[in-house]
Order: structure tokens, then C-alpha cells, then sequence
């Protein structure tokens, strides 16, 4: 239920920075993107309104420089693409946390099944003569059995 730990509890501490660094860096991103995509949308939100009381989108722009002086079209074809990109992006690092906790599932999961897996280097294979039935008729047939012990 909680992202890393499924790597305490199997100790291998060393991959708790990496599952949390990442929902750290994910949900640093997915914020940042969240409060571009809150401005850049106010500000096209007020460049489309036509109402001259609000200038939310001159805050983009230097001080000096004059609403007179900026091709309206221009402005309305960048705040658009600009608040696409940060919805896009947004939404992206949703995804990625998604997948980021899924994979930590994933490695837990894996590292406590394969915990007790037996990794002596007792590898024998056995081969021996054998006869084998051959159920459609009485003859008997003449092989090898192997068995490989690992």
C-alpha cells in the first residue's frame, strides 16, 4: 500500500531512495506543471474574455513592455500551446507515478518470491535407462530417463 515498503521489509534498503526519490521527483513535477497550467490557463482565460480590466497575461511579459505593441493573435496561439504543453505534461507525470508504484509492486513481489530460491551450485543431472509403456499395444519400449536437480 505504501511505495517502498515492500523493499523494507524484503531489506534491500538500498532501492528505498530510488522508489521514493521518484515519487518525490514525479510529484515535484506534477506540481510545478499543475501551477504553469493554472497560470498559463488564467491568462488565456482573461486574453480571450475582452473585458480591459483583466490583464492577467501581461504579467508574462517585462514591465516595460506595452499590451499596444503585442500581436493579439500571437498571444492567444502561445497561452493556448503553453497550457496544452503543461496539461500534457501534467498528466504524463500522473502516468509515470502510476507506473513508479506499480514497478515497486513488482519488485517487492518478485524479491520475496525468489527470497528463498535455493541458488547452491548442487546442479546434477541424473540419466538413466528406463523402460517406457506404450499403452496402444503390449510392446515395451527402451529409453532414457533424466531428471535435472537444481
Amino acid at each position: 500500500m505504501f511505495p517502498g515498503l515492500g523493499q523494507l521489509y524484503n531489506r534491500r534498503y538500498w532501492k528505498l531512495p530510488i522508489v521514493i526519490g521518484g515519487f518525490m521527483g514525479l510529484g515535484y513535477a506534477t506540481s510545478w506543471n499543475n501551477r504553469m497550467l493554472n497560470d498559463y490557463t488564467q491568462a488565456y482565460r482573461d486574453l480571450m474574455d475582452n473585458d480591459p480590466s483583466t490583464k492577467s497575461y501581461m504579467d508574462f511579459f517585462p514591465p516595460n513592455a506595452k499590451e499596444e505593441d503585442l500581436n493579439r493573435s500571437w498571444m492567444e496561439r502561445t497561452f493556448k500551446a503553453r497550457k496544452d504543453f503543461y496539461r500534457r505534461n501534467r498528466d504524463l507525470c500522473i502516468i509515470c507515478m502510476v507506473g513508479v508504484y506499480l514497478i515497486a509492486m513488482v519488485d517487492a513481489y518478485v524479491d520475496a518470491s525468489l527470497s528463498h530460491f535455493d541458488i547452491s551450485p548442487d546442479l546434477t543431472m541424473d540419466v538413466y535407462p528406463t523402460l517406457i509403456p506404450d499403452t496402444r499395444n503390449s510392446r515395451v519400449g527402451i529409453g532414457l530417463q533424466w531428471a535435472l536437480n537444481f
